[in-house]
């Protein structure tokens, strides 16, 4: 009978680095929920190398949770994760009772609901929203004050990221496309000249 509804389970992730590497979590059947690509997400973590460990990080669309995962899994000090779809933040809550994971919040609701009851400042935010829904300009704009300055922002589209309008003091500093996934990191300096 177990071995069954293991076999319904056809969303998964695996994470590729850090503690938990090669764990492979279930997430939810929702139209528009892609984990970003293991090969994107390697080399993302890749870039954050020695940035990830002790930070603070926020994951505005955490979706599978695929960024968070594996943020925690590389020591990230807390992590906030953020996805108001019930069916996929029970799986997110699952996820992280399975994995025993004791820094990592939980919000259910939107990154706009959200955005309004955050405090202090993180080192690492992850801008990945669901790509019919056109949310990285506002959620840039409303994130901006929650980031250190020098913090990293990754941002994920199905788009040229010149175009997202984003602020002009997050500046790009890597770059990567994987089929219509467009990802880079930014380094937010707003130190006056």
């Amino acid at each position: 009978m177990e071995q069954n509804s293991v076999n319904k389970v056809k969303n998964q992730l695996r994470i590729i680095g850090g503690e938990w590497k090669r764990r492979v979590l279930p997430f939810a059947e929702i139209e528009g929920l892609r984990p970003t690509p293991d090969r994107v997400r390697e080399t993302l973590f890749n870039w954050l190398m020695w940035d990830v460990q002790n930070s603070r990080v926020l994951d505005l669309c955490a979706g599978s949770g695929a960024l968070s995962f594996e943020a925690l899994s590389r020591g990230a000090a807390e992590v906030i994760m953020i996805e108001p779809n019930l069916t996929q933040a029970k799986f997110l809550k699952n996820n992280l009772q399975l994995l025993q994971a004791k820094n990592c919040q939980l919000k259910i609701m939107t990154a706009q609901q959200a955005l309004t009851q955050l405090q202090g400042e993180y080192d690492l935010v992850f801008l990945d929203p669901p790509y019919s829904l056109n949310l990285w300009n506002e959620l840039a704009i409303s994130v901006d004050p929650f980031l250190k300055n020098e913090a990293y922002i990754y941002v994920e589209a199905d788009r040229a990221l010149n175009s997202l309008n984003l602020p002009t003091d997050w500046h790009l500093l890597k770059h990567t496309k994987a089929g219509v996934v467009q990802a880079g990191l930014f380094q937010k300096n707003n130190k006056k000249a």
